[in-house]
């Protein structure tokens, strides 16, 4: 569907007043009832309405306008603006908030600050466009409505987008220092921190192995120049 001009009763009274134009050809371009433009020409319809010239507010071409009047099948199209009009900026600062929207940043608030107590005040106040004062009546439980909020996503509510928040709690993640678990004991290291490689065992190969049995004829080997040492001072003493 075809956009309409910005003031189509405006638009229409002008056009059936300065114009030989069909009432079905107006009716199409200004997005009303052919009756409608009907009555606007007798005068039962938008009395009292001054008409708008789309050619000077460039919503419409004066060839754009002949070329419909010598057909009567043609259909005329809103006019593109030429005019590329610079994207505004966000500024920094609260974001806007409908009205409609604003008795939910309460319950927005406590769903932020419990499931995301890293987050800073400022950047709960980007989210949903409170005042720190807010924040702080909510977390101490001193806001005139704290016994009634219920913690509520407020990208559920529409108070902001997924991508924002994701980027805000990213953005606190990477100052938030360690923290202990919830159940008092810190919490598990990486594990290449964690696993760290076995001793290297110097003396293994020295030291003989469980397994390893040792015969008679080694032992007796071994005590033989004990026995023959002993045997030595024994005669020297006769």
């Amino acid at each position: 569907m075809s956009q309409g001009p910005l003031m189509p009763k405006a638009t229409a009274v002008w056009l059936v007043e300065n114009t030989s134009l069909s009432f079905d050809q107006i009716a199409d371009f200004c997005k009303l009832h052919p009756l409608e433009v009907k009555g606007i020409a007798d005068g039962e319809v938008a009395a009292g309405i001054k008409g708008l010239d789309p050619v000077s507010t460039g919503q419409l071409t004066r060839e754009e306008i002949e070329r419909a009047q010598v057909n009567p099948n043609h259909r005329m199209k809103v006019a593109v603006s030429k005019v590329k009009l610079p994207e505004v900026k966000r500024t920094k600062g609260p974001r806007y908030t409908p009205l409609s929207r604003r008795q939910d940043r309460p319950n927005a608030i406590l769903w932020l600050l419990r499931n995301h107590p890293e987050l800073k005040d400022a950047q709960v106040m980007r989210l949903v466009g409170t005042t720190k004062s807010t924040i702080q009546q909510i977390r101490e439980r001193t806001h005139w409505n704290s016994g009634s909020l219920q913690p509520m996503d407020p990208v559920t509510l529409g108070l902001c987008s997924q991508i924002d928040l994701d980027f805000e709690v990213q953005r606190a993640a990477k100052d938030r220092p360690l923290v202990e678990s919830a159940e008092g004991g810190a919490t598990l290291m990486p594990p290449e921190l964690s696993v760290l490689p076995e001793p290297e065992d110097h003396d293994a190969d020295r030291r003989p192995g469980r397994d390893e049995r040792l015969d008679a004829d080694s032992v007796f080997a071994r005590l033989k120049p004990m026995r023959k040492g002993g045997e030595d001072e024994d005669d020297d003493e006769y």
